[in-house]
């Protein structure tokens, strides 16, 4: 755990004091689970489960919010197990998949979800010459439900691939009255007017938070990271934490604190409980 400046350190002593009416919010892949070739198999860190049970205590909410649906999520990360530890200590966790677009909490147990947007279909339709065109061909399209992710972690040169697929996708999303997401090696095309920086401050309005905390890892985040800045400048304590990687460090200059992947996640969120219990 590294503070990028003193007043981060200032920051995180300001969000214990607070963090009994605070919340945390967590992305998924690269925060709570290591980043896998096959997203299918990046299943949550195997002590991340306890470890938000026993910070859940102690703070107002806990939140995942995530690209991924809601479902694939809840599954991967075994969360309606933890939700139903968590709200054994009286506390809720909240889960916002497909970047604000699904919703689940651990009291209302179902999934909250809108139809598919329009102009999927036709960018679908489109979506096999665009890739050709860019030499992509190879690329694996990953149907979400609400939105398709095109991934080049698994192609030859993953960083050529993803920076020659990008201008042909923005344009054909544009088109489609879409809009695109891109990530660690992947690009992924949605309906606009959700994403995390809204989730996150969806989530502060229905607590009634008064400090909050983000921790993300890449660019998919940096909505989040935006609407917490705007938080700490309406005076609410706040900390942005940057789960970093020799991938992707788009986050560092917008951070607080940095730590190492899911590891150094879990290690923050064990000393922020335990300052949080000995602040009383």
């Amino acid at each position: 755990m590294e503070f990028t400046s003193p007043e981060g350190e200032q920051k995180y002593d300001a969000f214990v004091h607070a963090a009994r009416r605070g919340v945390v919010g967590l992305d998924f892949d690269g925060t709570l689970a290591p980043i896998v070739d096959d997203p299918e198999q990046a299943h949550i860190h195997p002590e991340a489960g306890d470890v938000l049970v026993d910070l859940a205590a102690e703070i107002a909410a806990v939140a995942v919010i995530t690209g991924r649906p809601a479902r694939q999520a809840l599954d991967l990360g075994g969360l309606e197990e933890v939700g139903n530890a968590i709200g054994d200590t009286g506390k809720e966790l909240y889960l916002f998949g497909q970047y604000g677009n699904e919703r689940w909490s651990s009291t209302r147990r179902r999934i909250i979800s809108p139809r598919p947007p329009a102009g999927l279909a036709t960018f679908l339709r489109d979506l096999p010459r665009t890739l050709r065109n860019a030499d992509a061909a190879d690329a694996w399209v990953e149907d979400k439900g609400l939105a398709h992710a095109v991934h080049t972690r698994r192609m030859a040169d993953p960083d050529a691939a993803f920076e020659r697929l990008l201008p042909p996708l923005r344009e054909l999303a544009s088109r489609n009255g879409l809009v695109i997401e891109p990530g660690r090696h992947v690009i992924e095309v949605r309906a606009p007017g959700m994403d995390k920086g809204r989730a996150v401050e969806v989530l502060v309005e229905e607590v009634d938070a008064r400090a909050v905390l983000f921790a993300g890892d890449d660019l998919g985040d940096v909505d989040a990271f935006e609407a917490v800045a705007k938080l700490a400048a309406d005076g609410l304590p706040t900390l942005l934490v940057c789960s970093a990687s020799s991938e992707e460090s788009a986050l560092v200059s917008l951070s607080d604190v940095v730590v190492h992947g899911p590891e150094g996640v879990l290690d923050l969120l064990r000393r922020l409980t335990a300052d949080i219990r000995a602040a009383g």
